[in-house]
C-alpha cells in the first residue's frame, strides 16, 4: 500500500501561482504561503499545485514574471544562534 500525504488546502478558492524564479526554477505556491514548491519543470509544479489545490485547474494562475518561493519569513539565515562546539 502505498501513503499518500493529504492536500494541504481545503478550499477550492485558494489560488496557486505556478512561475519560474531568477534561477530558472519552477516555483508553486499558494496566494498566502501556506505551502509550496521548487521543482525542475513546469509539469512538475503543475502537478503538485493540482495535487495541493484538490485538483481545481481553475484556480492555478501560471505568471509570466518571476516568482519567489517564501516560506513566511519566519526563520532568516541572519538571526540563526551559532551552536557552540563542544
Amino acid at each position: 500500500m502505498k501513503l499518500v500525504e493529504p492536500p494541504s488546502c481545503s478550499s477550492a478558492s485558494t489560488i496557486v501561482f505556478i512561475g519560474k524564479n531568477r534561477r530558472g526554477n519552477w516555483i508553486a505556491r499558494e496566494q498566502n504561503g501556506l505551502y509550496g514548491g521548487l521543482f525542475v519543470n513546469r509539469a512538475q509544479a503543475l502537478k503538485y499545485a493540482l495535487f495541493e489545490n484538490g485538483h481545481h485547474p481553475e484556480t492555478i494562475v501560471e505568471l509570466s514574471r518571476e516568482i519567489e518561493l517564501d516560506i513566511g519569513g519566519k526563520f532568516r539565515i541572519a538571526e540563526t544562534v551559532p551552536i557552540a562546539a563542544p
